[in-house]
């Protein structure tokens, strides 16, 4: 279903279209909505351009869980119990 926005509403945002698709592409990825990838995709960018952009706006790309970081704590207990 194709979103339409006006050219109206475009102009009071200051915004051309393909920046406008562009900023809900990396806002749906910031809120978590979209994967990196299919928000690349949307943004009708590679993943690394759109990595890029992300980082230009200062939204992470990596988002690590309560879960990778007891895998990490795990890994360093087993790394410095082995060193003693």
């Amino acid at each position: 279903m194709p979103v339409v926005i006006s050219d109206e509403t475009l102009q009071q945002a200051g915004m051309t279209e393909r920046e406008a698709v562009v900023e809900i592409a990396c806002r749906l990825f910031d809120i978590g909505r979209l994967n990196l990838w299919p928000a690349a995709k949307m943004a009708g960018m590679s993943r690394v351009e759109f990595e890029q952009e992300l980082t230009g706006r200062k939204i992470p790309i990596h988002r690590p869980t309560p879960e990778d970081f007891a895998d990490d704590v795990a890994t360093l207990e087993r790394l410095r119990n082995r060193s003693l």
